[in-house]
């Protein structure tokens, strides 16, 4: 874990003066910048794995969470970055994110751990509208991919998320596992790389994907995984099916809650995700066997309060 310095306790009523975008009013540091703090995580980070190096090599591991501010709002690249991407302030403070996890993979290369150690990199949730999608899409990116929906929608804009893993002497180079996974799956897959039980009060929906990044199986580690959006709207998925029960984006894109194009919408929605990654053709009244199915499925797995096999056995 990264010890990082204690904050001021004299505050001024400001986010600071070359705050970037849509930052919003209010008590900071009187020595805070919002631009200041990504170079000021990733200082910490790459000092932090010095410092473990030579305990590490003898036998004592170290634990490295690095829960970046970027690219979320505020919007703030450093002068370093400002402009650098030709786009956005939003496309330069990805840009500089990605250079933050190329100096921690420096670091652990010149320390000669880079064989020695699990990397990952992933996002909480689907990007935000903050990005400007319209501004990002005339140079040809298009955040959410090909997925629809964005940050806090239950479509699959809002869940989708990368998830990059080096894992020296198990998973196999430039493997691609094309299964359904969950980050809360994190949980069990260490308990299971560390071959620790889990207890049968913990982690009642974390599966481990240790056989998945291990490339000793190409098939699903998990059978269903629930969804569940901003606005309170869940969805189940379950194979290539998705049953949203929500007839809207339930979050942020439209159609939003509340709207009149909802209102005049099916109470549920059907995708068959392999033929529609794009959630476009609602299939919900064609299909109403997989609608009862799935309804039944996620109403077991919410009364149960858990979907890991045994914790219930």
């Amino acid at each position: 874990v990264v010890a990082l310095p204690t904050m001021e306790k004299s505050f001024a009523m400001t986010a600071g003066k070359n705050n970037g975008e849509h930052t919003r009013k209010g008590p900071a540091a009187s020595d805070f910048e919002a631009e200041n703090v990504l170079p000021e995580l990733t200082r910490h980070a790459v000092d932090f794995i010095h410092t473990k190096a030579e305990r590490s090599k003898k036998g004592e591991p170290f634990f490295l969470y690095l829960p970046l501010n970027a690219p979320h709002t505020p919007i703030a690249p450093s002068k370093e970055w400002a402009g650098k991407s030709g786009i956005s302030s939003y496309a330069d403070f990805v840009m500089q994110t990605d250079a933050t996890l190329g100096a921690v993979l420096d670091a652990l290369e010149q320390n000669g751990l880079t064989d020695e150690t699990v990397v990952v990199m992933t996002s909480d949730n689907g990007c935000s509208p903050k990005a400007d999608f319209e501004e990002l899409a005339r140079h040809s990116h298009h955040p959410s991919f090909t997925f629809r929906g964005m940050k806090a929608d239950i479509f699959d804009g809002g869940h989708h998320v990368p998830l990059i893993i080096r894992w020296p002497g198990l998973t196999p180079q430039n493997s691609t596992y094309h299964e359904m996974v969950c980050l809360n799956d994190w949980f069990a897959t260490v308990a299971d790389a560390l071959n620790l039980p889990l207890p049968l009060n913990a982690a009642e929906d974390s599966i481990s994907l240790l056989p998945a990044l291990s490339g000793s199986t190409q098939k699903p580690v998990r059978t269903s995984l629930i969804h569940h959006s901003a606005n309170g709207g869940f969805a189940i998925r379950q194979g290539p099916w998705k049953l949203i029960l929500a007839p809207d984006s339930a979050g942020w894109s439209a159609p939003k809650p509340g709207s009149p194009e909802a209102r005049g919408l099916p109470a549920t929605q059907l995708y068959h995700m392999t033929d529609d990654a794009g959630e476009t053709h609602n299939l919900q009244a064609d299909k109403p066997d997989v609608v009862a199915r799935l309804t039944k499925l996620l109403l077991k797995e919410l009364t149960d309060g858990s979907t890991r096999a045994g914790r219930l056995e």
